[in-house]
């Protein structure tokens, strides 16, 4: 018994029917999201021949993420944050049948084509929020990070494997097939919240005529181990991520392969479902906030060491660790920032979350590409993963409630509401 700890902890998918069904719904739409993506991408450079078509593709998905991310944090703490997942699933599912039906139609107006990814987009914002509180609801406290690392486990599988399967079902079947492998997972996703107990915040209403708009920053603010959590994971993306510098990378020491380049997404991956699957262990480690700033410091060392690796091999094993490194940060500060928010505004906390999770990569890709552009690549890369971590450390250093935080004691979750009569026929909600 003691030795399959060290292995994936899959206790939350036995302990809990409601769960288990938010896990097979959130993997379906995930990788569904990940052959969409290839899609979209693919079809955008088929109508326009242009990397400024294919550019506003992360416009038109950004900007949803951010506004509606916020948005969707007061939602979640003013009401039955089932019903909002239900809602906003619904309206993910009926954007994936607009994707699919241009593609039969062979629309050619890349303006309607963006929309309808922006659609998605919002809706899958709009429930991020309450659906990032659900964990902590349907879980022991001791099974909340477990939980975390199963659904990390499943996204880093979707990004492994939906490309490739987007690119085979693309080869033979064309866009509208994709777009229908979409709407299937999203079927699935609809499937799995409809049977989910109702969660309504508790203290919903005095909560959210308090300033509903700044409760989560404030809340955050007010809590070391919360603003500590998310300095540490914007400190990480924002001065080392290194997305944006791969191909740059690659065409200095590899030729510009693009097999390379491949590898060099898959390779991070690798290391994020690896760890996943050996998170056992890290799961049941309580000190949730010394995991994490151990964590994102290696993310930082493997990044500067990806920059000056000479070798390939070496190359995507510093890629590995880094993201077998993100994937412990991520799993212990989602843990983290769930049990340490006070349940009337975990919605908006989630929102702040999720605001720093979609806004500190996208900016640290461009941080790196300025810098890039007037030095190096790997100068880039060193100099990035070095102030990310000096940066982590100062956090370390300047936070002890961060550092000598521990998961509380394990309690049973509370009791589910009962489901109103005929609810599972009411609208149903996105995932």
């Amino acid at each position: 018994m003691r030795g399959s700890v060290r292995f994936l902890d899959a206790r939350p998918l036995r302990s809990s029917r409601p769960f288990r069904d938010l896990w097979v719904g959130s993997s379906a739409s995930q990788l569904g999201g990940q052959i969409a993506t290839v899609a979209v991408l693919a079809q955008v450079w088929d109508l326009t021949g242009s990397p400024v078509g294919t550019g506003a593709i992360g416009l038109a998905t950004g900007l949803p993420l951010v506004l509606f991310g916020l948005l969707g944090g007061t939602l979640a703490d003013a009401v039955d944050r089932r019903a909002v997942v239900r809602a906003t699933t619904a309206g993910q599912l009926l954007a994936a049948a607009g994707l699919c039906a241009q593609a039969l139609a062979d629309n050619r107006n890349v303006l309607l084509l963006l929309v309808l990814v922006a659609m998605g987009a919002a809706c899958g914002a709009l429930g991020a929020p309450s659906r990032r509180t659900f964990p902590v609801r349907l879980l022991p406290a001791d099974q909340v990070a477990a939980g975390l690392a199963l659904t990390n486990v499943s996204f880093q599988a979707a990004m492994l494997a939906g490309p490739a399967l987007a690119g085979m079902i693309i080869t033979y079947g064309g866009f509208p097939a994709a777009y229908a492998a979409q709407a299937l997972a999203a079927v699935v996703s609809v499937l799995a919240v409809v049977r989910l107990p109702a969660m309504r915040p508790e203290s919903a209403d005095a909560a959210v005529r308090r300033r509903p708009d700044r409760g989560g920053w404030r809340v955050v603010l007010r809590r070391p181990t919360l603003w500590g959590s998310m300095a540490t994971d914007l400190s990480a993306t924002l001065l080392a991520m290194p997305i944006a510098l791969f191909p740059l990378v690659n065409e200095i020491r590899f030729d510009g392969n693009p097999q390379t380049l491949g590898l060099f997404l898959s390779a991070v991956a690798v290391g994020g479902i690896t760890v996943g699957l050996l998170s056992g262990t890290v799961t049941r480690w309580r000190r949730g906030g010394l995991v994490q700033l151990i964590a994102a410091a290696v993310w930082g060392l493997a990044l500067a060491g990806f920059g000056l690796a000479g070798p390939l091999w070496l190359a995507l094993g510093c890629l590995a660790v880094a993201g077998a490194a993100d994937t412990v940060s991520v799993v212990t500060r989602s843990a983290l920032v769930q049990l340490e928010t006070p349940d009337a505004y975990r919605g908006r906390v989630s929102s702040v979350e999720h605001v720093i999770g979609v806004a500190g990569p996208e900016l640290g890709n461009f941080r790196g590409g300025l810098l890039a552009s007037a030095t190096s690549a790997p100068f880039a890369l060193v100099v990035g993963g070095l102030s990310a971590t000096l940066a982590i450390g100062a956090v370390a250093a300047t936070n002890a409630p961060l550092r000598a935080y521990r998961t509380p004691t394990p309690t049973a979750p509370a009791a589910p509401e009962p489901t109103e009569p005929g609810a599972a026929g009411a609208a149903t909600a996105a995932g």
